[in-house]
């Protein structure tokens, strides 16, 4: 009884998750503008209820198609009585399938929705985790912990917060985190949600059964050699031909060290922002970018259709219905798509001030929880808003997701992000004596000096996130 209960469960969270409305809002909430301007461009050739709005002329006024309606309506209606045909046909398949004859609502609407499920769209990497988890039966806790893991997953499929970290900012037992971290890591693809290059080439192996291989004790314990191709030491230490392990390293070398790069866009020449940031009267206001996205209403022309008295198919009134309902439903997703990404960003100059006056060394820390709490939205929410979406600042344009990222709490409580950590970290190799490179540990205690409390691993990891070399590598002779 007990696995029944939990088979209805999962059932019915899945159905939830493709539910075709949820869907078409998620869909027109997530994806970035450009792409945007071509779903509804697209929707507008399918949905002939549909019009743009003149630019230059008052909502109030008809457009030459409205004030020419007389003259046009004949052209319009041989075209609903064609549609009207078409939906005949429909009609009578479903009548045919129906013990009362009545057209099945469920399966219009998902005739009607088809359009939108099948526009192919750039599927991020977390998008794609997200809907992974989504297949698995979790605790409300269990399920918070995975999706803050995933969000701290960068393009690379790289994990940029340890467990620890995130333990520490969210209050979420650590113990936890590692139990999902472990969930994630045998998602798809093979190796994301890894910590470094260590464990995402460890993955891969285990993932293809080759955890007692040759190849999988190098990367295991002899990394660092194999990246600086060492293989006599490696053949030496190993007790094995150099040549045993050239093979082993070309099997290595076949594996990906990027995982996350399978959701990679295509590279684009330029960047659309879909906000951008000024300062007026010493404070800083947003304007969102609303003229890449066609300003839609419904056509008079077909509401006067709908409302007339006159004796026309009631199969083409119930088209016109239906098609009016979804461009209704388009418009009101569109409107809160842009209403969402306005409350975030306003969240977003709200809490990083110091950030637009001063750069990347002041940015705060900052999660999508305390945002979405903010707005008034699920954590999931802000997510899909921010992903793929730009803000235009003072300071260049970054993507919106740069602006969520863990950090530290100071010796005085002063609050400090990851990527202050980073730069503070950077700017000390930059200015060390090069005969006497820093050596992490140095580092770690110049660091804990200013009351910036971290692990030596953790200033490996971001040394080589910045692509800062080991200190014996860094030193001048």
């Amino acid at each position: 009884m007990a696995a029944q209960r939990m088979q209805q469960t999962q059932n019915l969270a899945l159905q939830q998750v493709l539910s075709p409305q949820l869907q078409q809002s998620l869909l027109i909430l997530q994806t970035p503008l450009l792409e945007l301007r071509n779903l509804v461009q697209q929707e507008m050739e399918t949905n002939p209820v549909l019009e743009e709005v003149p630019d230059e002329r008052g909502t109030d006024e008809r457009s030459e198609g409205e004030a020419s309606a007389d003259d046009n309506f004949k052209d319009e209606f041989e075209k609903l009585a064609s549609l009207d045909e078409e939906w005949r046909d429909y009609m009578a398949q479903s009548a045919s399938s129906s013990s009362d004859g009545r057209r099945p609502s469920r399966e219009a609407e998902e005739k009607r929705q088809f359009f939108f499920d099948s526009i192919p769209v750039q599927e991020t990497l977390q998008q794609n985790l997200i809907g992974q988890l989504n297949q698995t039966v979790l605790s409300a806790g269990d399920r918070k912990a995975a999706e803050l893991i995933i969000g701290n997953i960068d393009d690379n499929g790289f994990l940029q917060s340890t467990p620890e970290e995130m333990a520490l900012n969210s209050g979420i037992p650590r113990e936890d985190f590692e139990k999902m971290l472990a969930l994630i890591q045998t998602f798809y693809p093979a190796g994301v949600a890894a910590r470094d290059l260590r464990e995402c080439l460890l993955i891969q192996l285990r993932r293809g059964g080759k955890e007692h291989s040759l190849e999988y004790k190098i990367v295991s314990e002899h990394m660092e050699d194999l990246g600086r191709h060492r293989f006599p030491a490696i053949a030496r230490r190993m007790d094995t031909s150099v040549e045993e392990v050239q093979k082993a390293a070309e099997k290595i070398a076949h594996l990906t060290p990027r995982p996350g790069q399978i959701f990679a866009a295509a590279p684009q020449n330029y960047v659309l922002p879909d906000v951008t940031v000024e300062k007026v009267d010493g404070e800083y206001q947003i304007i969102l970018n609303n003229e890449q996205i066609p300003h839609l209403r419904i056509s008079n022309l077909y509401k006067d259709i709908i409302s007339s008295g006159d004796t026309q198919s009631s199969d083409v009134k119930n088209y016109i219905r239906d098609k009016i309902r979804s461009g209704k439903f388009l418009i009101r997703s569109i409107h809160q798509r842009q209403q969402t990404i306005s409350n975030i960003a306003q969240q977003i100059i709200s809490r990083q001030r110091d950030f637009l006056e001063h750069g990347r060394s002041h940015l705060k820390p900052m999660t999508m929880a305390e945002v979405a709490d903010a707005v008034g939205v699920h954590e999931t929410t802000v997510s899909r808003a921010v992903s793929g979406k730009y803000m235009a600042t003072p300071q260049g344009v970054f993507e919106m997701k740069y602006f969520f990222t863990g950090g530290y709490r100071t010796a005085t409580g002063e609050s400090l992000s990851n990527t202050s950590v980073k730069q503070a970290i950077l700017d000390l190799v930059k200015h060390e004596n090069g005969s006497a490179p820093l050596s992490d540990h140095e580092i770690v205690e110049i660091l804990s000096e200013r009351g910036i409390p971290i692990a030596r691993r953790t200033v490996a990891k971001y040394r080589t996130e910045l692509n800062i070399l080991p200190s014996h590598m860094r030193r001048k002779y």
